[in-house]
């Protein structure tokens, strides 16, 4: 990942569809995997979103649904075949965004 303490931050939007999950939070590389560091707000529709300022770079990510580990829609678990997956080495896969 870059980090660039003087390039400019851009703010980045999450969104998680989990229309029945009590919480959901966003766990990546910008947060130190911390799996209840970053919690997401629900919105009328029911998709869990957050809007967060990141530097420049590439990040790896999951959502924490209700406790557990996901990727998105478009993502096996077992295997990254989607644009934007990553395997990692649980065996599971992880969503890749790059800021610019």
């Amino acid at each position: 990942m870059s980090e660039n303490a003087s390039a400019a931050r851009q703010e980045t939007f999450f969104t998680c569809v989990a229309p029945t999950a009590e919480q959901v939070f966003l766990a990546g590389t910008f947060n130190a995997w911390n799996p209840s560091a970053t919690p997401m707000l629900q919105d009328p529709s029911g998709a869990w979103t957050l809007l967060l300022d990141l530097a420049p770079g590439t990040y790896e990510y999951k959502f924490v649904v209700d406790g557990e580990w996901r990727c998105v829609p478009g993502c096996d678990e077992r295997e990254a075949r989607g644009p934007g997956c990553v395997s990692n080495p649980f065996g599971t896969t992880n969503r890749v965004i790059t800021v610019e």
